[in-house]
């Protein structure tokens, strides 16, 4: 029996199957990567960027097409992880932008959206290299639309040609990048891309799989965190508070700003991510009741979260103080919500509850009656509305940058980088985990650096997304390019100026990293077995053995020249300091008139980080 069309519930289920085909391969596909070093991670990252997206579209109307693609576009877009992971959501945004305005879907629109989805991620590439992911996705459109010229409608026939044109493209990937070859591997985005494709058409075929809801995939290191520059002593505003809105129609750009400005005048910490359906909010506050009654007046309410940042702090402390007392816990949770009410005042709630401004009540209370006049003056009267304690004036510049390991992360904030994202080889951050850390820097303009060639296109990706400042992505791709932009940041000279001096030094900066092999292979004419010692620098494999210290060696010898002054060791979690100390004797003594330093980076998988320059 063929099927003609399919709708909405079947892109659904379908696009559900593919995410759990591809989460059941993903440590499959993590073993295709060229390097045998232990953090390949293309299927983590694929995973985990559709898994974001999965879990929106278990909880979308599956009746409404457009709300199905909504979904599957956001959700990816914000969970895009690693270079493999944002352009699984550029396919899956470009796919879906050719979907979302039919409620039955035919081979022909098909094929017209499988070239979108071709089209949109090409674009999102500076630079694209055949034999990756990309190609098979270009195969995999190429068949689509010879089979709807041809006339084909049979959307299972269909479905299977253009799999099958695709896992022969993926197997021809090794013939058009030789590393592949070496390697003895596929490319493994392109890999994950036919798993999705094959879940995909299980679902369509009507086979039996689980479609229970998705769990949030965890990364495969410890979860990654925010660390600020400062570890505040007192808390300004109590409540983290996060919703999302299904907006009852697109805002308009006054609407906007308007929201945007009421949420910083009751707290801070503000994110707001808004497209044409849904609106992302994340406020500390000590009022959350203003937030959402506010937030109402736009649409309804989703993913609702509200937690007591006062008490976790002081609990915390009462963990860590033994001389703490479980009064002095109640005490701080008792008198966490006083606020100073304004002479002016004419509003409080009962005696016991959370005390606040009467403007502010008065604020939200008299929008209702503003609201749906669709001349964006719905939050009008805002310059009347002050929060009790004024906003602390934004910076000119700050910084968020991206590294593993305690002894970077402390580097950085010690340089003056404002939030530390941790993540990096093991753990690349989502497009959403970068843009968070943005909107914390209260600057106008924001200095990125991924310090990962895998993060690059995820901040790119945040880059586009953040509304209210400038967003200046700088490419470092190793932590010691990333140490050395920040050292060579003039606060005195403009944006751009600084973007072109960073960009211009971290160009003369060569990295090699210290880690192990997981399996035996060949690459570079090199023959390397399980568990040697591996030396990789800017451009390849540069020394491989069975000594630590005399890899690193010979890996730093293939980085040095004669104009090269500074060499920079930065030791791994899994190095002590004495031997650590013995490699950087050792370099000493081989080049006498360079500076060397020794620095504790606490890094998992890499035993040594080391720069010149």
């Amino acid at each position: 029996m063929s099927t003609s069309s399919i709708d909405s519930r079947m892109v659904a289920r379908m696009f559900l199957a593919g995410a759990k085909n591809l989460e059941a391969k993903k440590e499959w596909i993590n073993q295709l990567n060229v390097f045998p070093v232990p953090d390949g991670d293309t299927g983590t990252n694929m995973t985990m960027t559709i898994m974001a997206a999965a879990k929106e579209v278990q909880e979308c109307d599956k009746n409404d097409m457009a709300a199905v693609c909504k979904a599957i576009s956001s959700g990816s877009l914000r969970g895009a992880r690693g270079n493999s992971g944002v352009i699984l959501s550029q396919l899956l945004r470009g796919l879906t932008k050719g979907l979302k305005e039919h409620e039955e879907i035919d081979v022909q629109i098909l094929a017209d959206a499988f070239d979108k989805a071709v089209e949109t991620a090409y674009k999102a590439v500076m630079k694209p290299k055949e034999g990756t992911i990309l190609t098979v996705a270009k195969g995999a459109g190429d068949k689509a639309r010879e089979l709807a010229s041809a006339g084909e409608t049979d959307i299972e026939k269909f479905a299977k040609e253009v799999i099958e044109y695709a896992d022969e493209v993926l197997d021809k990937t090794p013939d058009m990048l030789p590393v592949l070859k070496q390697a003895g591997v596929v490319d493994s985005g392109g890999e994950g891309l036919v798993q999705v494709l094959k879940g995909a058409l299980s679902g369509l075929l009507g086979e039996e799989i689980d479609l229970t809801p998705v769990a949030a995939v965890e990364a495969p290191t410890a979860p990654k965190k925010i660390v600020s520059k400062e570890a505040p002593v007192e808390i300004k505003y109590g409540y983290c508070t996060e919703f999302v809105i299904l907006l009852k129609r697109e805002l308009n750009s006054k609407q906007e700003s308007d929201f945007r400005k009421f949420l910083g005048d009751i707290g801070d910490s503000i994110v707001m991510v808004a497209d044409d359906e849904i609106c992302k909010i994340h406020v500390h506050t000590n009022d959350p009741g203003l937030a959402i009654q506010k937030a109402l007046l736009l649409g309804q309410l989703s993913n609702m979260k509200v937690d007591n940042m006062r008490m976790e702090h002081r609990e915390k402390l009462f963990h860590m103080n033994e001389n703490g007392t479980a009064d002095e816990i109640d005490q701080e949770i008792s008198g966490m919500a006083e606020r100073t009410i304004p002479q002016d005042a004419e509003y409080e709630y009962p005696e016991g509850e959370i005390k606040v401004s009467g403007k502010h009540v008065d604020a939200v209370l008299n929008d209702a009656a503003k609201w749906g006049d669709d001349k964006g003056e719905a939050f009008g009267s805002m310059e009347e509305n002050k929060a009790s304690e004024p906003a602390e004036e934004p910076a000119d510049f700050g910084f968020v940058a991206v590294c593993a390991g305690d002894g970077l992360t402390e580097l950085f904030k010690g340089l003056g980088v404002d939030e530390v994202i941790s993540g990096g080889q093991t753990m690349n951050p989502s497009t959403d985990d970068i843009l968070t850390a943005i909107e914390h820097v209260n600057a106008k303009t924001v200095f990125v650096l991924p310090n990962n060639k895998n993060i690059i296109m995820a901040a790119n990706q945040a880059r586009d997304l953040s509304e209210d400042k400038e967003v200046i992505v700088i490419p470092t791709k190793t932590v010691p390019q990333g140490v050395t932009a920040v050292i060579n940041f003039i606060p005195d000279m403009s944006a751009e100026e600084n973007k072109e001096t960073m960009m211009d030094v971290i160009g003369g900066v060569h990295t090699g990293e210290v880690t192990y092999a997981v399996r035996d292979t060949v690459i570079d004419d090199k023959q390397i077995h399980e568990g040697d010692y591996m030396g990789i620098g800017d451009e390849g494999i540069i020394s491989v053995g069975q000594k630590m210290e005399d890899v690193t060696f010979e890996m730093l010898k293939g980085l040095m020249s004669e104009e090269l002054e500074l060499i920079s060791i930065y030791y791994g979690a899994d190095v002590d300091e004495e031997t650590a100390e013995s490699l950087r004797k050792r370099v000493a003594n081989e080049y006498p008139n360079c500076d060397i330093e020794l620095q504790p980076g606490g890094q998992p998988v890499y035993y040594y980080i080391v720069s010149a320059e």
